[in-house]
């Protein structure tokens, strides 16, 4: 049966989509820093955050130009910035937008029961890294898979990267969502891209998809992974 009448899967008006950065040559050492960089960064903005911010526009001197350079911006606008008007500013991106969601398996796992078990197999991949998760925070957080990027050794460092690349979709649909709004976090997460590996010809057509249909959405609980409230039920 053909079915060339239906219309073809297109980006719905209002879909963002980006070019992929281009990739920046790093050390081993410069990626640790440029993701624990970004992993101060990406954080809420308190005041920890901008006592951070200090001493990250201190230590990304050495870093590639393009990911020094923003790096730098966002850690002066988090330095310089309202601290009041930079936590509003935060709260309506990353809790209030799903496409800004800050937790990598909710792209590729959207609310559904696939969402717990990609949860766990991060667990796994931290405790095979020699890492604990503990916190309020899911496992899937992205400044935290930095911070395990940045502070482990070869073999965690390792696993990180797998754990970003096998993400890679979800970072570039929180890339393009935070461009199209302007948001100085968007700095943050391209500082992270140009770090990683070219997003293949597959990747790509998968960013796509997502941004145009979004992740699965079959409600259901999550009780023990802590709190993972995305917001409103709009893919926005």
């Amino acid at each position: 049966m053909s079915l060339s009448f239906l219309p073809r899967p297109t980006v719905r008006p209002g879909a963002t989509t980006l070019t992929p950065l281009d990739p920046v040559p790093v050390t081993d050492d410069q990626r640790r820093v440029a993701h624990m960089a970004a992993s101060l960064l990406l954080g809420y903005p308190d005041n920890e955050t901008a006592a951070a911010a200090q001493e990250v526009r201190a230590a990304v001197g050495s870093l590639p130009e393009p990911v020094r350079d923003r790096l730098d911006r966002l850690a002066t606008t988090l330095v310089e910035g309202e601290p009041e008007a930079l936590r509003a500013d935060y709260v309506a991106t990353f809790d209030l937008k799903r496409k800004c969601s800050m937790y990598l398996s909710y792209y590729t796992a959207g609310d559904t029961r696939r969402r717990g078990m990609a949860l766990v197999r991060f667990v796994e991949a931290y405790r095979a890294a020699g890492w604990e998760t503990t916190g309020s925070e899911l496992p899937d957080y992205l400044p935290t898979v930095l911070e395990l990027s940045a502070r482990s050794g070869p073999d965690g460092a390792c696993i990180a990267g797998v754990l970003l690349a096998s993400h890679r979709e979800g970072i570039e649909v929180l890339r393009a969502a935070l461009a199209a709004t302007a948001s100085p976090w968007t700095a943050g997460v391209e500082a992270v891209c140009l770090t990683l590996p070219a997003v293949d010809a597959r990747t790509l057509s998968r960013i796509t998809e997502l941004v145009t249909g979004g992740p699965p959405a079959e409600l259901v609980g999550l009780a023990g992974f802590g709190d993972d409230d995305q917001g409103g039920p709009a893919w926005t």
